[in-house]
Parts: C-alpha cells; structure tokens; sequence
C-alpha cells in the first residue's frame, strides 16, 4: 500500500467497501470480517477463532479445503466462482460473486485467504455510460 491510513481511517474505508469480507489466519480459522449487518453470508460473533470448515455446508466444504490447500502450495492465489441466492424482501434470485485470495507477505508465505462477496446483479444490468457529472 502507498500512503497510510490513520486515525480509524482503514477501519471506516474497510466497513465502506462495496465487497463484505472474511479473513482467515494460516491456520484457517476465522479472525475478521466486514460489516455484519448487511451480510450476504451472515456470520455470528462465536464464528471469530472457529475453522473455516465449520462455516461452510458440508456440499461445498471439499472445494474450500482444496483452494485453500492449492493456495497453502502455492499453486493457486486466487479463486471465483458465482451462485444465484434468494436475496431481499421478495427473495428474487441474484448473482453473488465470491473470491478467495491468498494473503502473502513480502517473501511469497502464505499468511491467510480473503473470502470476498457481493451481489454483482445490479453491475451485470448497467448499459451504456453514465459519466461523473451526469
């Protein structure tokens, strides 16, 4: 990162992100998140410290353990897919992204993964141009 965020700033600009994220240690078990209340996947305060593997269903828990594995490896820093989700008052089905990157540091170790998710079907609906001032 260039420049530094002060005075609780990174905090704010984390909680604003359009993106909510999780962030597992090494070890995969959970140490934060963003914005609990406008979570697509809602996570409780108990899950702080828990296994990664106790927070996923059981049908997708084989393709988490082999990112993280491959990313553990070296052989993966990133991961995307998408599912539709029953989301807002009428349940309408949305397209949710959802990311997986390998946190690193300077030297290439592996530090942790990112799980970062959004509702992209408003992005996938934009024609056109809307520039700044219109």
């Amino acid at each position: 990162m260039i420049g530094t965020l002060k005075d609780g700033l990174l905090e704010s600009v984390l909680e604003n992100l359009p993106i909510e994220f999780s962030v597992l240690g090494a070890d995969d078990k959970v140490v934060a998140w963003n914005k609990h209340e406008t979570r697509l996947f809602k996570r409780p305060p108990g899950a702080l410290g828990r296994n990664v593997r106790d927070c996923h269903p059981k049908k997708s828990l084989d393709k988490v353990e082999q990112i993280l594995a491959e990313m553990k490896a070296g052989k993966r820093d990133k991961a995307r897919f998408w599912i539709d989700m029953a989301l807002g008052a009428d349940l309408r089905p949305q397209k949710v992204l959802i990311e997986y990157y390998a946190l690193r540091d300077g030297q290439g170790r592996y530090l942790g993964c990112m799980e970062a998710s959004q509702n992209i079907t408003e992005h996938r609906e934009l024609e056109g141009q809307k520039r700044l001032m219109d």
